[in-house]
């Protein structure tokens, strides 16, 4: 990994110190490119226009996705953002009444008031797995959980309020053995750890492009496993998902794209599409190298300073780090 090269080609190197890359990273050059050249040529020809003539390069990010985390092109829907992806694939999957949905303690709020919801709407029953001595997911206690009446077990891998890494691998071990549907929320994952959906065993993976892929806002994809294509409906459809093929008859694409809609900002496809491929020129071997030194060097450092408690929970932990100051009373961050 070229240091060097990486901070020469961020426009924010040389401004205010950035810590926010769990929120929304700083982009690097390739990918402000790919943003501004297309946004350029819409505005030169049209939006239309624009899409036609770079309509191969959109394509490819399609296989750009579906590269960096070890799925096929068909299995990937591009989406606004995690939590859309993430609701698409949750409110598609068919869940009968009295039917448990199993999530863990650090499940991601937003995640867990979706289940709520379908939960009074539908009779569900959401039961939370706790965790272990380390803070991590219990394997043991999801495995116990465990009964012919688990429709879903839906976990968050990392969260967004520290460094914890849950068993994602382990989880989906489980999942597998018993039959049953395992979405995955590797928005905070994504870009700073190894994706292989495939090894993770999940069913559905949601991620975005803004936080630790460094690409822009307003991206996301959704990773739909094979062998839902044949059954999954989506909540919601429109006539680029699933086509109008008679007055009373429609038919839903045979790919993962029938949960897009017909209307995109493809520039800023453009720019997701670069910021994996600059990933990937790199190597997530060597960027999780480098964030897991960095995060243990910041956590080192916090540690000895006096007044400081680290709140970092599980057994390896990720880039972002919890910690409190003593006599400083905390603070909420909304965001994620």
């Amino acid at each position: 990994m070229d240091i060097e090269q990486i901070r020469w080609e961020t426009p924010g190197i040389g401004g205010p110190v950035h810590l926010l890359a769990c929120g929304s990273a700083l982009m690097p050059q390739p990918v402000v490119d790919a943003i501004v050249e297309h946004i350029q040529l819409e505005a030169q020809i049209g939006g239309y226009e624009a899409h036609a003539a770079r309509d191969d390069g959109l394509e490819r990010v399609y296989d750009s996705v579906a590269r960096h985390i070890g799925a096929k092109r068909h299995e990937i829907a591009l989406l606004e953002n995690a939590t859309v992806a993430w609701c698409h694939a949750f409110y598609a999957l068919p869940l009968t009444r009295g039917a448990r949905i199993l999530t863990c303690e650090a499940e991601y709020a937003a995640n867990y008031m979706a289940m709520l919801q379908r939960a009074a709407r539908e009779g569900l029953v959401i039961e939370v797995i706790p965790s272990d001595a380390s803070g991590a997911l219990d394997l043991g206690a999801l495995e116990a959980a465990m009964g012919p009446d688990v429709g879903l077990i839906a976990i968050t891998w990392v969260p967004t309020n520290g460094g914890l890494v849950n068993p994602a691998e382990g989880v989906g071990r489980i999942a597998k053995a018993h039959g049953v549907p395992y979405l995955l929320d590797a928005c905070q994952a994504a870009g700073q750890i190894k994706i292989d959906v495939a090894a993770l065993g999940c069913d559905f993976l949601s991620a975005t492009g803004r936080k630790f892929l460094r690409g822009p806002r307003g991206t996301g994809f959704l990773y739909v496993a094979e062998k839902w294509l044949e059954t999954l409906e989506p909540a919601m459809i429109d006539f680029f998902g699933a086509p109008w093929v008679a007055r009373d008859r429609y038919e839903l694409r045979p790919d993962a794209r029938r949960f897009e809609t017909w209307e995109n900002a493809y520039a800023l496809r453009a720019g997701l599409g670069a910021a994996f491929d600059y990933a990937d020129a790199i190597g997530m071997d060597a960027i999780a190298a480098r964030v897991e030194a960095l995060a243990d060097q910041c956590r080192a450092e916090l540690g000895a300073l006096g007044g400081v408690v680290l709140r970092d929970l599980g057994t390896q932990n990720a880039a972002s780090s919890a910690s409190r100051w003593r006599g400083m009373p905390p603070r909420r961050w909304s965001g994620r």
